[in-house]
């Protein structure tokens, strides 16, 4: 265990996710979406009710509302849910419920959803608060979804790219996200994708990234530098060039144990 123990570990996740409550605009303009795939395996036939924890500025969220989902979606950060009304304002999506909230206190009806995704998001949780709380809001054998978008570090121009970035979110192999014993039957689905960019779009990503936004101004510097290196010296990208940037994203999906002594 690193120095400092599990305590410093959650004080500097809660720092660098505070990183996140500012620059919604930029944030929704340069990170990916995700693929149809994710949501397609995720979500249940009868759905009809979704909570989107975590939503951001609405990345999977408007997966969740193209399939017609009445949606709630939820973000701690005030700056992320104007970006998300701007996206879906209330006039013309009724059925998308934008509000202030966390994983571990999202202010929803219990009982009230068939899915509940987290996307890109649960390692700023508390698991084992938030899986209490998103058992609490889901109907009876609802569904609890985990979404991480990855750069695919298995092609090696990616890795090096991703170890300049600081991309931390980069998975080891036999990853298995921590949920409560509220949830049984976990199990994950891979989806492989490309994301079109040009170089100056990759600089935008990793200045939306936690590493950089809460770094000083010269460890700022030295990531752009050494990313414009990267990209137009050594591997010899012109400005404007349309690359094919590869993707993971891994989703995960578990359900909600059934109370002792059965269902009410």
């Amino acid at each position: 265990m690193a120095r400092g123990g599990p305590k410093l570990h959650h004080v500097r996740r809660q720092e660098l996710g505070q990183s996140f409550q500012d620059g919604g605009e930029h944030y929704h303009r340069v990170r990916p979406g995700y693929p149809d795939d994710s949501a397609d395996w995720l979500i249940p036939a009868e759905a009809r009710t979704a909570a989107d924890i975590g939503a951001g500025t609405g990345k999977f969220t408007a997966l969740l509302v193209e399939r017609g989902l009445s949606v709630s979606a939820v973000d701690p950060s005030v700056d992320m849910l104007d970006q998300l009304s701007r996206v879906f304002p209330s006039g013309a999506y009724p059925g998308v419920q934008i509000l202030e909230g966390t994983a571990e206190a999202t202010g929803l009806p219990g009982a009230a959803f068939d899915v509940v995704s987290v996307a890109q998001a649960w390692h700023w949780c508390d698991p084992l608060l938030a899986s209490t709380e998103i058992a609490r809001i889901l109907k009876p054998r609802g569904v609890l979804g985990l979404i991480w978008n990855q750069l695919d570090t298995s092609v090696p121009w990616v890795h090096r790219l991703s170890r300049i970035m600081h991309a931390g979110d980069v998975h080891k192999p036999d990853f298995r996200p921590k949920i409560g014993p509220e949830f049984t039957s976990l199990e994950s689905h891979l989806t492989r994708w490309e994301d079109p960019v040009t170089p100056d779009d990759i600089l935008e990503l990793a200045k939306s990234r936690s590493y950089y936004l809460a770094a000083n101004d010269a460890t700022r510097a030295k990531v752009t530098h050494n990313l414009t290196w990267y990209l137009h010296e050594h591997l010899g990208h012109a400005e404007g060039e349309l690359l094919q940037l590869p993707y993971l994203t891994q989703t995960w999906r578990a359900v909600r144990a059934e109370p002792r002594g059965g269902s009410r």
